[in-house]
């Protein structure tokens, strides 16, 4: 049963608040740059907006919204989520995709005509959309959530092969819907110019949440280390390595725990190690680069 005592009501808002600031910047994106201008950002979010011009320009009997659309898409990914990476992230990105799809939705008749055609130049679309939609996404994923799409399907494909960096897949998933956007749209500009708002809102992503090609490394000194290291690596999904350390004041044996991770499951671990020894000691550190299992590719440039 559920006991509401042990919710963190102050991280649960502001947790909210994150994931709701990310999809109204995310509809803009959407509603107002890529859509109306025939740009497929990869992902479902593109297979949705493929579809709403399919159904408008192809002489379908009714619109799809690209929102509607993307929630429907989106569902057995949330199944599989549940299943394999955990309800935590389900919930999350339940609530990442239900927040942005909507707002998407509801600027579209605001927003899709106030920036298209020829009032847009396709150059700035590709930049000020792709900013946005960056930020609008490591918002969301700052606080755990994500918009689906891609990066589910990215993590659990990471499953399957461990050896392959998640933005990589990423960047996989999101190439075959960026060819077949050329296909619809009749002109290979299109694709190329989803390239570049892909591109750009990546690097967006890239900085607001992982902070570059880097990581983060957390030590850790806690006087309930067995359970804090078996919590880590069963619900952030991280190893720990664990140092011989000995108190300067106290002179007494005891060891550090050491986890490399990436930006965004740091909040996750510090939730759990706070949760377990509210009296830990935990030092954080940035890391230009990690490379390894669940990072980046050994011989990746």
């Amino acid at each position: 049963m559920l006991n509401l005592k042990k919710i963190d009501w102050r991280s649960l808002f502001v947790d909210c608040l994150f994931i709701v600031a990310g999809s109204v910047f995310y509809g803009v994106a959407i509603a107002m740059f890529s859509a109306p201008n025939n740009i497929a950002p990869g992902g479902v979010t593109g297979i949705a907006t493929l579809l709403n011009y399919i159904s408008i320009h192809w002489g379908f009997p009714f619109e799809i919204p690209i929102g509607v659309a993307t929630i429907v898409m989106n569902i057995p990914l949330i199944i599989a989520a549940w299943k394999v990476l955990g309800r935590r992230l389900a919930v999350r990105t339940l609530w990442g995709i239900l927040a942005s799809s909507v707002l998407v939705d509801i600027m579209d008749p605001y927003l899709n005509a106030l920036y298209s055609g020829d009032k847009a130049n396709p150059i700035l679309v590709c930049i000020f959309g792709g900013v946005i939609l960056g930020l609008a996404v490591g918002l969301i994923m700052r606080r755990g959530g994500t918009t689906g799409g891609s990066e589910v399907i990215s993590r659990l494909l990471e499953k399957k092969y461990p050896h392959m960096s998640v933005g990589n897949l990423i960047l996989a998933v999101d190439a075959v819907v960026i060819s077949i956007s050329a296909v619809v749209y009749g002109h290979l500009e299109n694709a190329m110019y989803a390239v570049v708002f892909v591109f750009i809102s990546s690097q967006i992503i890239d900085r607001v949440v992982y902070g570059g090609r880097g990581g983060k490394m957390a030590l850790i000194m806690t006087k309930k280390q067995p359970e804090v290291t078996e919590a880590i690596m069963k619900e952030v999904n991280r190893g720990c390595t664990l140092l011989k350390a000995q108190g300067g004041y106290s002179g007494a044996d005891q060891k550090m725990i050491l986890c490399t991770l990436r930006r965004d499951e740091l909040y996750h671990l510090r939730q759990v190690t706070f949760k377990i020894d509210p009296d830990a000691f935990v030092m954080v550190l940035s890391t230009d680069e990690v490379r390894g299992l669940g990072f980046l590719h050994p011989n990746q440039d």
